[in-house]
């Protein structure tokens, strides 16, 4: 059988055959893209150092051997080694937003990017009166750089326990410029906020049940269990976060979570209290939203 990079020649021979190979070995996908022509492309225009969002045109562009052999380089890994994509690119989007990212943090995919594209415009009608705004798990730093961007008066803190996540966010919010606007902070949650109050408080904390960690893919295994792992029902961390929420609100403020497939659980958490669940491109189930005066005291 002749070897790949003696009868593959162009864009489109490679893209069948990564394709063909992805769906063959059963991959997982969901970090940057749901299917494997769509995670194929983005890996070969990225190894070729073409535009990510121009696929047709060079389709049937005759490519040298050295740069067959460096996608198929590329393909062997995602099948071989199953690193999620961004990780082997070392880059991740939300949008038209550009981040860092390596294995010390999980692939920024959070549907609370969508919220924060709008400045949350249903809920904070005067967005230029966020002040303080604060991003609780912020892992890579992609939620911070967001809100950052979607209230430029507003003074950022992005939280994580993890040094190593910070580094990571560190580099991001330097690259973006905003060293003045995000201050990064090591802490359990709230822990070394002491009198801080915000008017917006955003999280994608770990919320993923242990049943569900048991069976992940081995692409999900090789992002940091602390980013994931949620406890029995997945809201471990949530309940923290509402348990310390109106302490560290402004009057008005509004709490924003994200809990993947967990609404169900945290209408059981809290019988008692009225969730708002926005729609995001995953559905009306992924984020809910709470104002100062609707949380537990």
């Amino acid at each position: 059988m002749p070897e790949p990079s003696g009868v593959l020649s162009s864009i489109r021979d490679l893209l069948r055959f990564a394709v063909t190979g992805f769906n063959r070995a059963g991959l997982a996908f969901g970090h940057g893209s749901d299917n494997a022509y769509d995670e194929a492309a983005y890996l070969i225009l990225h190894t070729l150092h073409l535009p990510l969002d121009r696929l047709e045109p060079f389709l049937d562009a005759k490519l040298l051997p050295e740069e067959v052999q460096a996608v198929l380089d590329i393909i062997q890994r995602r099948i071989e080694d199953r690193m999620p994509a961004a990780y082997i690119t070392r880059e991740a989007w939300l949008g038209d937003f550009r981040f860092y990212v390596d294995e010390r943090v999980i692939v920024p995919r959070s549907h609370i990017a969508e919220l924060i594209g709008t400045a949350f415009a249903a809920w904070l009608p005067q967005p230029e009166r966020v002040q303080q705004a604060l991003d609780l798990c912020t892992g890579s730093g992609c939620l911070a750089v967001l809100l950052a961007h979607a209230f430029p008066v507003a003074r950022v803190d992005a939280v994580d326990l993890s040094a190593d996540a910070l580094e990571v966010a560190r580099r991001n919010v330097d690259e973006y410029g905003l060293g003045q606007q995000i201050r990064l902070v090591r802490s359990d949650l709230y822990a070394a906020l002491t009198d801080e109050r915000y008017d917006l408080i955003v999280s994608n904390p770990p919320y993923v049940t242990d049943a569900a960690m048991q069976g992940l893919a081995p692409e999900y295994c090789k992002e940091p269990a602390l980013a994931l792992a949620g406890g029995a029902d997945g809201l471990d961390v949530v309940r923290r976060i509402m348990q310390g929420a109106a302490a560290h609100l402004k009057p008005r403020g509004l709490l924003v979570v994200e809990v993947g497939a967990g609404r169900a659980a945290v209408e059981r958490a809290w019988p008692g209290i009225e969730f708002t669940w926005p729609e995001t491109a995953a559905g009306g189930d992924q984020v809910f939203l709470l104002s100062r005066e609707q949380l537990p005291r």
